[in-house]
């Protein structure tokens, strides 16, 4: 069985007369310190008037690919996030190896590299579908479908939770209230009310974050959720990415991330990789004229809430965002709040509709962070930690499985080989899971699995044993 390698372009430039070694030795370079395969390279890409220089074309010759030449003005149309005024008047784009990456439709992994007399850049062959969410892999799926795509706990929301929403629905007519909500999940986390706001989901938040904080270099470290960059780029940002390396255990290094960024995205426990990032490591990523933001959506899964930054209040710029719908099955409500600095809640309140959150949606944020809901999600965080130890024993059995970094989360992300066959036979043994190249820095190699009780666990093992033995040759 044979592993996907996410297919890459790389975009070239170069002076008159570079030579054919320095172009290569560019491109290697710049290929091995962002943990890509040379094999991986289906073309190399430039600027018509560079596609006849030697030096190009040797080294396209020598890693066996075409080099595509593209007009000036198809190259100049395509926005790049290191534009050069000289190289414009001399190319007439400006960018040559940015553009020429780019160009196809893909997503820049690393951008523009220089040598003395050679430029390049590296991008994905097409663009991942920052759209792409876990329901889609259940949609019309039928009743009998195992849902282990969505990362919704199961059996929930609680009957008692059920109730209190019912009863909510008397006071309709009635505009919502969010007072006693706000203030309810203030205390919860021992905050002013100022530092709260209520959201419809944490997807409304990254779209309040991407469109009424005025950031000017945003980064997104991935792989993670989708949403915070697809809200960024819907709101007109060119977004630079921190691609962490399954070799590391897709740990974060602060030094990844650019000194200039003035906007920094990351989650915890992320998704999809599950890891558990320490909060001292986060937290060193703050800094003046920043705004850090932490996604803890799937932080009340993690028993004690261990490298939990919500509630912190000398992390300057820090915007942590939290979900209830995960816990508490409530993802048709939409729910969830922000906390942060008074003056980042009041830009982010400015820029909601009016009566942003339901008064059912409401009611469940507050029962969500009584003190009850609070002892019944810990318990849940621990039967999930148990639950996820089974799986990982599982999978473990299985020579053609990896489990990549250390889970901390309720989902699990696997490396399989011929991973698109084995998801495709998995649902037609009724198991839906989550694909793995939407998630940029991931491939098709990926899969991600929802974590279940032990019953339901076992009898996804004996089906990936199936679909094992399906796909091997």
């Amino acid at each position: 069985m044979g592993e996907y390698v996410t297919q890459l372009v790389v975009g070239v430039g170069g002076r008159a007369g570079v030579s054919v070694a320095e172009v290569c030795a560019l491109v290697e370079e710049t290929l091995r310190g962002a943990g890509l395969a040379s094999e991986a390279v289906t073309a190399l890409a430039t600027v018509e008037s560079k596609a006849a220089e030697a030096g190009l074309a040797g080294a396209a010759e020598r890693f066996g690919v075409p080099l595509i030449g593209y007009p000036a003005e198809q190259l100049a149309a395509i926005t790049v996030p290191h534009p050069s005024e000289a190289v414009r008047v001399e190319t007439g784009t400006p960018s040559v190896a940015e553009a020429a990456a780019l160009v196809a439709g893909g997503e820049l992994l690393v951008p523009k590299r220089r040598s003395v007399a050679a430029t390049c850049a590296v991008a994905t062959a097409q663009a991942h579908d920052l759209r792409h969410h876990g329901d889609a892999e259940v949609i019309d799926a039928g009743s009998g479908m195992v849902d282990l795509a969505v990362n919704v706990r199961s059996d929930t929301p609680p009957e008692w939770l059920k109730q209190r929403i019912a009863a909510s629905l008397g006071d309709l007519a009635a505009y919502p209230d969010g007072r006693s909500a706000r203030a309810a999940v203030a205390a919860r986390h021992g905050l002013p009310v100022e530092r709260v706001l209520l959201t419809a989901g944490a997807a409304e938040a990254f779209v309040l974050i991407a469109r009424a904080l005025g950031a000017v270099r945003p980064v997104v470290v991935h792989p993670q959720f989708t949403e915070p960059e697809a809200a960024l780029r819907d709101a007109g940002h060119r977004v630079e990415r921190v691609l962490l390396k399954a070799e590391d255990g897709f740990r974060l290094d602060p030094a990844l991330v650019p000194e200039e960024a003035d906007l920094v995205v990351v989650g915890n426990p992320t998704n999809p990789t599950s890891v558990l990032h320490p909060a001292a490591t986060l937290a060193a990523l703050a800094r003046p004229g920043r705004i850090l933001v932490v996604d803890e959506a799937f932080m009340d899964a993690v028993p004690g809430e261990r490298e939990a930054l919500a509630g912190r209040t000398d992390v300057p710029g820090l915007v942590v965002l939290r979900s209830l719908t995960k816990t508490w099955g409530l993802a048709g409500l939409r729910i969830g709040y922000v906390l942060a600095e008074p003056e980042v809640i009041a830009k982010l309140a400015a820029a909601q509709p009016l009566w942003p959150v339901s008064t059912p949606a409401l009611v469940a944020a507050e029962a969500c962070v009584a003190p009850a809901a609070l002892a019944e999600a810990e318990e849940a965080a621990r039967r999930i930690a148990v639950d996820r130890e089974h799986l990982l024993a599982g999978l473990a059995e299985f020579d053609e499985v990896s489990v990549v970094g250390v889970a901390e989360g309720p989902f699990v992300l696997i490396r399989v080989a011929d991973a698109v066959e084995v998801r495709t036979r998995l649902r037609g043994l009724g198991f839906a899971v989550r694909r793995g190249d939407t998630f940029p820095g991931l491939d098709r190699s990926w899969l991600r699995l929802a974590v279940r009780d032990r019953a339901t666990t076992g009898r996804l093992l004996q089906a990936l044993d199936h679909a094992l033995a399906l796909a091997a040759p």
